[in-house]
């Protein structure tokens, strides 16, 4: 306990950190104002509860923003997608990879260019999120063709302000902007979440409660080991004599993570996982199979669904590396630095060895992924309630803990650049990337 007194008396002692710490609350708050602000012509009673599915999934993100009909009910999704498209744009279209290796000049254009699309995307989900989510329940009380054309100007409003709010955090907060809006939302749903599980149970299922906590605390400090896990590839740099001062000759490393992908995988499996049921809609009625695959596939506690979710999150992972995470450029960069993996020529075969080291970690990553992602059903299975087993693991707690330990490492920088004996005891966060040179 005097440690943490210790710690947080020597993080407000600094005052470019402390401006940053409170303008990200500010920020952080203002954000969760806006999110129980409704959206004009909707009457609030009338809406339905916390939706299921990947409305569920982008509900939880935005800390209820999007059942409650909220301005900021796309909240930062559309940006997302955006960047996500041209993150994959970047990797198979000779322009935007010209773009990118443009220095700062490709990366403002290409941040333009996301801007725009966000707005597109926007637009496009703006119109599905009012006719499929807030009109079929009544209550919307003005006319159909006004509310859709002030809520399509309101939630374009609010996506490119969640934007703004997401660089001010990146720029005059402790950085992550963007994942901090969505971690703010996600944590904004635990206390809810635990008072809903405590209820549920009662006072004779208090010692019930316990063990889940105990159980969850695990889960955490499980997923913190994934996260952070790496391998680290020995970098061995050549001396080199520049105007009578010799420079490298030392070991660095090159941290290849476990889990390289993060919760990419599971956004892009959880998004095909709708496909079966909602193609067997199609037949439903007429055949046995199709209301068989309706009926499993709905069900995300079925062992078929989860079976077909972790196959699905496997591969993802393998693909989601392999288009993020680049050998060759990788063994080119240590190449011209003068930097060779010690026993292996520089070139070809580094990047060989580098790729293989990646394809063997991989494997794992994605197991333990998926493994991750099912968590929140055997919770369910188990007889936690549905609210609190999200945070049993999933996107949620990647999120979260991804975030969370982003933010410690920011903390930790500056506490070391004043002199200040680091948050942990050895002074130092364990796979700090400032540990480490990544050629």
């Amino acid at each position: 306990m005097k440690k943490f007194i210790s710690t947080v008396k020597n993080i407000f002692s600094i005052e470019d950190l402390r401006v940053r710490i409170l303008n990200t609350i500010g920020f952080l708050i203002i954000f969760r104002l806006g999110s129980f602000i409704v959206l004009p012509g909707v009457d609030p009673s009338k809406l339905g509860g916390t939706p299921e599915g990947i409305f569920g999934l982008i509900d939880t993100f935005l800390g209820g923003a999007f059942s409650n009909a909220s301005i900021f009910g796309l909240g930062i999704m559309p940006y997302i997608s955006a960047s996500i498209v041209l993150q994959l744009l970047t990797v198979g279209v000779p322009y935007f990879q010209k773009m990118q290796k443009e220095g700062e000049s490709g990366r403002k254009r290409i941040n333009q260019i996301t801007r725009v699309l966000t707005i597109a995307i926007t637009v496009a989900q703006g119109i599905g999120y009012v006719t499929a989510t807030i009109l079929p329940t009544g209550a919307v009380m003005v006319s159909t063709s006004l509310f859709m054309f002030s809520s399509l100007v309101l939630l374009s409003a609010g996506t490119m302000f969640c934007m703004w709010l997401g660089e001010k955090i990146t720029e005059k907060g402790i950085g992550n902007g963007i994942s901090m809006l969505i971690m703010i939302g996600i944590i904004s749903r635990f206390p809810g979440a635990l008072i809903a599980e405590g209820l549920e149970k009662g006072s004779s299922g208090m010692l019930l409660l316990i063990i889940e906590a105990v159980v969850l605390f695990f889960v955490v400090v499980g997923v913190i080991a994934l996260t952070e896990a790496t391998r680290r590839i020995p970098v061995q740099y050549a001396k080199q004599v520049v105007g009578g001062k010799v420079y490298g000759g030392q070991r660095q490393y090159i941290p290849i993570k476990v889990n390289a992908s993060g919760v990419m995988p599971i956004i892009f499996a959880q998004s095909l996982m709708f496909v079966p049921a909602l193609i067997a809609q199609i037949w439903a009625g007429e055949s046995d199979i199709a209301n068989y695959i309706g009926t499993t596939f709905s069900d995300f506690t079925s062992w078929q669904y989860n079976l077909l979710f972790a196959s699905l999150i496997i591969i993802f992972t393998f693909f989601y590396t392999a288009i993020t995470v680049n050998p060759e450029q990788i063994a080119e960069d240590m190449k011209r630095n003068g930097g060779f993996v010690p026993g292996i020529k520089p070139g070809a075969p580094t990047s060989e060895f580098i790729d293989s080291i990646i394809s063997k970690i991989t494997l794992p990553g994605s197991v333990l992924l998926a493994a991750v992602a099912i968590l929140p059903a055997l919770a369910i299975i188990a007889g936690v309630g549905g609210e609190f087993a999200q945070f049993y693991g999933g996107t949620s707690l990647l999120i979260m803990v991804g975030v969370i330990m982003d933010t410690l490492r920011q903390i930790e920088s500056y506490l070391l650049m004043r002199h200040y004996e680091g948050m942990m005891k050895s002074g130092n966060m364990k796979n700090n990337p400032s540990n480490y040179q990544v050629a």
